[in-house]
């Protein structure tokens, strides 16, 4: 039996095509290549990076970075991809991303897989964020310290 078309018969071609990297994913990895060779001071493009924000996740940004200094003296702020990042040991551990950021209607906090967050089979690693009530600052504050305990 022949694997090739019969003549006048013409091979199924699929239907979903690949569009490859938006251009705020393409802006995301040239912001990390730049990330690996720039020596800039952590704290300086951490702010840098929220200050390119919109006003409204700017306010939720820099509300993220106090609460994580705050909580976590110990991580080093840095940018990863462009966002806000806290790093142990050169390892992310906490993240901020803006909504801006891929033109999502919330922002995100998120944990890497370093976060001493493990609970059972299951647990969450990252909160959509549209405003800071003090109820999630603490939760903020006690993720961060158990992310890094």
């Amino acid at each position: 039996m022949s694997t090739t078309p019969k003549k006048g018969k013409q091979s199924a071609k699929s239907t979903n095509k690949s569009e490859g990297f938006t251009a705020e994913e393409k802006a995301a990895m040239r912001a990390r290549a730049r990330e690996l060779k720039d020596k800039t001071d952590g704290e300086t493009a951490v702010r840098a990076a929220i200050a390119k924000m919109s006003p409204a996740d700017r306010a939720i940004a820099e509300r993220v970075h106090e609460l994580v200094k705050a909580a976590a003296p110990g991580l080093v702020p840095k940018t990863w991809y462009g966002m806000p990042a806290y790093a142990r040991d050169g390892k992310v551990v906490v993240f901020f991303r803006d909504a801006g950021k891929f033109k999502e209607r919330y922002a995100m906090l998120g944990f890497n897989d370093t976060a001493k967050l493990d609970k059972g089979s299951m647990w969450p690693v990252a909160f959509a964020l549209t405003k800071l009530t003090a109820a999630d600052e603490t939760t903020i504050r006690t993720l961060v310290k158990k992310a890094v305990s």
